[in-house]
């Protein structure tokens, strides 16, 4: 269950407004352009909830990219100069599908919050894919 915490210093409340398109961009490439419109849109308005990064990494089977990968290492010396990272934006997988939990936008700054805390509470936007039955 999502957690309602603050989040960790290194965070802000709300994404910036470029990690929306490139969230467009990168679900482009795995749903039609209508739906992954449609599920940025829902991004947009969803309500913030707070993950822990050793969590986000699991539930996405995506592979914890080294502190000296060039964007981890980016966000990294973020944090370390008291810039605060965008929250991640997410796309709910299915474990009776097997489809892992998307990042659509994060990817990077969820391997550097877990370099720095793997415990960490991240602040996350989570939104399901439309149903197919449903109108688009």
């Amino acid at each position: 269950m999502a957690k309602k915490r603050r989040p960790a210093e290194h965070w802000t409340s709300e994404p910036e407004e470029h990690d929306f398109p490139a969230a467009a961009d990168y679900l482009s490439l795995l749903l039609e352009e209508g739906v992954a419109a449609s599920v940025v849109a829902e991004l947009r308005v969803a309500a913030t909830s707070y993950r822990k990064a050793k969590d986000l990494m699991r539930a996405s089977g995506l592979a914890l990219l080294p502190a000296d990968n060039a964007h981890v290492a980016k966000d990294l010396a973020k944090v370390a100069h008291g810039q605060r990272l965008s929250p991640v934006l997410l796309v709910r997988g299915s474990a009776t599908a097997g489809l892992p939990l998307v990042v659509a936008d994060g990817y990077h700054r969820v391997c550097a919050s877990y370099h720095l805390d793997e415990d960490a509470d991240i602040p996350c936007r989570l939104v399901d894919l439309p149903r197919p039955d449903a109108p688009r």
